[in-house]
């Protein structure tokens, strides 16, 4: 599994699946990593066996790549540019992209700062909310304080305290990078066609389908009985994303 080097960043990432199949970069959520969010849950398994060649990134601060200190390297434009380069360090002007909360919000990035770089995206519980105030509470929780009492904080804490790969300060800075507010008009330029996928009991992505109403080319599946954690194993979520990149 390879390191590269990402505007002074290391990052990792992993190949899968046939190396002429037709190439999809994945993005995980806050606190997970390429393993957790698409191994364990049998994506990687599907998308090969479609034929996909799956590229897996570790994000800056998560899995096995560098963790930066500092907020400042944490901005979802830096962050959406990793996978540019991550594709110019494999010799490929664009692919497909399939992010999840985290990793759909980055993708957004991608499809708004680099639309030539992507062929079909599809993005699952992204959120839109830009609330900076509930992001401070994650970064106090993840600082130490214990009286954070946030359900979304205290959550996010408990998941990412229980894996020794991640670095709680570095999660901090992460969350408090700076993240530009979702625009109208940015979001009705958006050409690619892209597939917005949330569950119905999901708080984080409650926005999703008004946003994938936004974009010209885009398309919203909901997944019936589904909350953020479940919805990415969802077999009605990999039928979905097939069926569109397909």
């Amino acid at each position: 599994m390879p390191d590269f080097i990402s505007a002074g960043v290391r990052l990792h990432y992993a190949l899968a699946g046939p190396a002429d199949g037709r190439p999809i970069v994945l993005g995980h959520g806050f606190c997970s990593d390429y393993s957790l969010n698409w191994i364990g849950t049998r994506w990687q398994e599907t998308l090969t066996g479609a034929g996909f060649h799956v590229i897996g990134l570790d994000s800056r601060g998560h899995g096995a790549s560098a963790k930066p200190r500092d907020p400042a390297a944490y901005s979802r434009p830096e962050m959406a540019a990793d996978v540019t380069r991550l594709l110019d360090e494999l010799g490929l002007q664009a692919a497909d992209y399939l992010g999840y909360s985290m990793g759909a919000r980055i993708g957004l990035e991608l499809l708004q700062r680099f639309p030539e770089r992507v062929r079909r995206a599809v993005l699952g519980g992204l959120n839109g909310s830009d609330d900076f105030e509930r992001a401070r509470l994650v970064a106090r929780r993840f600082r130490g304080d214990a009286g954070i009492t946030d359900p979304v904080a205290v959550s996010f804490f408990s998941f990412a305290s229980a894996r020794p790969v991640n670095d709680l300060e570095a999660l901090a800075c992460c969350i408090l990078g700076d993240q530009p507010p979702l625009q109208e008009a940015a979001l009705g330029r958006v050409a690619v066609k892209a597939l917005l996928v949330a569950g119905d009991r999901d708080p984080i992505a409650a926005e999703a389908e008004s946003i994938a109403a936004l974009m010209p080319n885009a398309s919203y599946v909901e997944l019936r009985g589904r909350d953020h954690m479940s919805s990415v194993p969802a077999r009605a979520f990999k039928e979905a994303a097939l069926a569109f990149l397909s």
